[in-house]
């Protein structure tokens, strides 16, 4: 993701309602383009499973940079929403990335 390590994982694991699917969609959209333009962001991956379970963790220099992210009016505004219509329930960890290695196979 960053090749610099340390630097820090945001994970979010959720389980959504059924209501409003369209505007969630639309809110996560926005949440991660916002996110992008914040000091500090590295990066974003995001998946969600068959069994409704979700899991997005974003990447980001610093505890600072995910401080100005949480406290971010727009994205506040999301939180709220989440909490009243998209979520059944959600967990958030952040974690301190000490060394990174990846792997991509090549093609011949």
């Amino acid at each position: 993701m960053n090749n610099g390590a340390p630097y820090y994982a945001v994970i979010f694991t959720s389980i959504r309602t059924a209501e409003d699917d369209a505007g969630y969609g639309v809110t996560a959209a926005r949440m991660a383009e916002l996110a992008a333009l914040m000091p500090g962001y590295l990066g974003i991956e995001s998946a969600r499973g068959a069994d409704g379970l979700g899991i997005t963790i974003s990447y980001w220099e610093s505890l600072t940079a995910i401080k100005a992210w949480r406290e971010q009016a727009e994205h506040r505004l999301a939180q709220a929403m989440g909490k009243e219509r998209w979520y059944q329930r959600f967990s958030l960890r952040i974690c301190k990335v000490e060394a990174e290695r990846e792997f991509e196979r090549k093609e011949a």
